[in-house]
């Protein structure tokens, strides 16, 4: 059943098979360049660091800049799709992507490449929420779901191919290569989307100029507070307000939202318990999926020594489930419902966090091919379904806006997750390694609280000696990557939880 009011429909276009694989790979391709481009860049961060002397601060923004601003703006742009067309925003999008992708082999400052990823998120903002709904408005409704589930498949291991794609061109070249890739293949699809089918409402309405405006503030604050727990901790008055800030604004969006006759989102849908589940658990599988990986590249990189590129690779079983569960999911979900399902899949979810979260610095390669195949076991069987339940319960003419609600919820998802998981890893660290560090120079002692990577640097300077501190900073960071992986499981199964109460209330 649908919430809200009609807003015109899309007829379905009479597309061949071919042509609606064609759509599919298409539009995969351009979610995974979006997703990917946040391990790539991670991945060459040191390397253009060390080139530029962009300083830490700088540095996280570079990282950080390019999600603030693809979380801010893509609920806005999801509109300007359903308003004004799909493919047309969309092509638009890859061609601010390609630019900005370009304008870093230009760079002459920090400043200019902090300004460049804010550029590739608005391109990306733009990108996202059409790709979805281009293949939502492209096949009918018995046939979205295997369609859904390759697109979710495809953005769940998006970052896992950026991390590969970017160690194999820092093998060989510059920094500078990570963004000529990118930079083509956006030129490449935008070509490509010309071929693909378009569509928009069918009833023209004034587009809503103050709810994009809220809805950019509040999702935008919320974000920045979030992504600013990792430098300044939970109990700094910056992150306090901004977060503050952002629930509030949340809060005036959706009073005004309500009130509005032509609104961006009408926050009704939220009623409805199919999508209310479905932004729930999209949110909590990407706190899960982004914080078990944060902590995981650090354990296989500090802990057992992977490069790069080798840290990409081996996380690669994580495919294994994830793909062939999510072309299943629709089956499943037809056959058990969304609510069992959903809390079915998130329990996978939550096995796999905390088998992650048991590995420690003796682990074997089994152990974590084991863990990353039933973590993505878990998000195979919830995010397509989960994605269709957001955007199975919108008309037709608000696919992009339902689309980019899937969109912002990943993101805030994702932010939280690496917060969460950061913040609470590093509290354990460094209290387990003040005994153990006890005993250093006030200059190395910091350095060895301060992270692993820290720790290993003083080991290595510290002769003999360095080598029992090397263990203990290895043991103290596989128990601190134990209590951030069990905060991230409650936080799934809060979610499971909140999946139960929603499906009753729609029995």
């Amino acid at each position: 059943m649908r919430a809200g009011p009609s807003t015109g429909s899309v007829e379905v276009p009479a597309l061949s098979p071919a042509r609606r694989a064609w759509t599919v790979g298409v539009m995969c391709t351009a979610v995974a360049l979006v997703i990917a481009m946040v391990t790539i860049v991670n991945t060459a961060l040191p390397a253009l660091a060390a080139d530029t002397g962009a300083s830490q601060a700088q540095q996280t923004w570079i990282v950080d800049g390019y999600t603030l601003v693809l979380a801010a703006l893509v609920l806005p742009m999801g509109a300007l799709g359903d308003r004004y067309g799909r493919r047309g925003v969309l092509v638009i999008g890859l061609v601010v992507f390609a630019l900005s992708c370009a304008a870093p082999l230009f760079a002459v400052s920090s400043a200019w490449l902090v300004a460049a990823r804010a550029l590739t998120g608005l391109g990306a903002a733009m990108i996202m929420p059409a790709t979805l709904s281009i293949i939502n408005a492209s096949f009918p409704p018995e046939r979205r779901g295997r369609a859904i589930g390759i697109w979710a498949a495809v953005a769940g291991v998006g970052g896992l191919g950026g991390l590969v794609f970017a160690g194999l061109l820092l093998q060989h070249f510059t920094w500078h290569s990570v963004f000529v890739g990118p930079a083509v293949l956006s030129v490449v699809l935008a070509v490509a989307c010309a071929t693909v089918p378009t569509s928009k409402e069918a009833e023209r309405r004034r587009f809503d100029v103050a709810g994009a405006v809220l809805s950019a503030l509040a999702v935008g604050s919320l974000v920045f507070g979030i992504l600013r727990v990792a430098d300044l901790g939970w109990g700094n008055a910056t992150v306090l307000g901004t977060i503050a800030a952002g629930l509030v604004l949340g809060g005036v969006f959706a009073w005004f939202e309500s009130r509005h006759d032509a609104p961006l989102l009408d926050v009704r849908l939220f009623t409805n318990a199919a999508f209310a589940t479905g932004s729930v658990s999209v949110t909590v599988q990407f706190t899960a999926a982004f914080g078990s990986l944060f902590a995981l590249a650090q354990y296989l990189q500090l802990v057992q020594g992977y490069s790069p590129l080798k840290s990409g690779l081996v996380l690669w079983p994580i495919a294994v489930s994830l793909f062939p569960l999510s072309l299943a999911s629709a089956y499943f979900a037809r056959k058990l419902g969304l609510r069992t399902l959903t809390c079915a899949g998130l329990l996978i979810v939550i096995a796999g966090v905390l088998l992650l979260g048991r590995l420690t610095a003796e682990s074997g390669y089994p152990e974590l091919a084991v863990a990353v195949c039933v973590l993505g076991g878990g998000l195979g069987l919830t995010a397509p379904p989960a994605t269709s339940a957001i955007l199975d319960n919108v008309p037709p003419g608000k696919y992009g806006v339902a689309s980019a609600v899937n969109d912002a919820t990943r993101e805030v998802g994702a932010a939280l997750g690496i917060a969460l998981a950061g913040s609470v890893l590093s509290a354990s660290y460094t209290g387990s390694m003040h005994a153990s560090a006890a005993a250093l120079a006030p200059g190395a002692r910091e350095a060895a609280e301060g992270s692993l990577a820290g720790a290993l640097a003083v080991a290595e300077r510290s002769g003999p000696a360095g080598g029992a501190l090397a263990e203990a900073a290895r043991a103290a960071f596989a128990d601190g990557m134990w209590y951030s992986l069990l905060a991230l499981a409650g936080i799934v199964a809060a979610g499971a939880v909140a999946a139960v109460v929603l499906g009753r209330r729609a029995g």
